[in-house]
């Protein structure tokens, strides 16, 4: 008897040679919001199931640290998680596998040239999503673009929470 080609790949000899373990971890994501309306948005998507995401609403650095130091080392900048305790931004992103900045469209996005700085220094992708709120104009959309442009490695305009989601569950966050 011949076996079909799907009947003999479960048999009992061929499943020997399949790998006992899933073929893929969880990643540490960082998320980063970079203005109140994109904090409101990750704090929403905090509340599913993650696997390896640790998300931040707001950033926060001494003046005499700014980016542009000599050597990246001395920067002083902490992140606020949702349950408001402070975390060492430099700290954060040296455990990260990637680092996911989220602002709304138009938005002051400055504290990202901050995170990016701390991302190089630390040879971690940074991907950067900008969200649109409902009716903005190209030109808003355009100036965050531009603004986040020569730091992220992924510049994405997301068009909600959804797209949001699905970004971070292909990361495997």
């Amino acid at each position: 008897m011949i076996l079909s080609e799907s009947a003999r790949v479960t048999t009992a000899h061929e499943a020997s040679f399949r790998i006992q373990y899933p073929n893929s971890k969880p990643r540490a994501v960082k998320v980063i919001a970079l203005d109140a309306g994109s904090a409101k948005l990750v704090d929403e998507i905090a509340k599913l199931n993650w696997h390896g995401a640790a998300f931040f609403t707001s950033l926060s650095f001494d003046a005499g640290s700014a980016p542009g130091g000599t050597d990246g080392k001395t920067l002083k900048a902490w992140l606020n998680d949702l349950a408001g305790r402070t975390m060492d931004l430099v700290s954060e992103v040296a455990g990260a596998d990637c680092v996911v900045v989220v602002a709304t469209a138009g938005k002051d996005v400055q504290s990202a040239a901050v995170i990016a700085e701390v991302c190089t220094l630390h040879h971690k992708t940074l991907i950067a999503l900008v969200v649109p709120e409902d009716n903005a104009p190209d030109d808003q959309i355009d100036v965050s673009l531009r603004a986040l442009r020569p730091y992220a490695k992924m510049l994405v305009i997301a068009h909600g929470r959804d797209y949001i989601e699905a970004m971070l569950t292909a990361l495997r966050a």
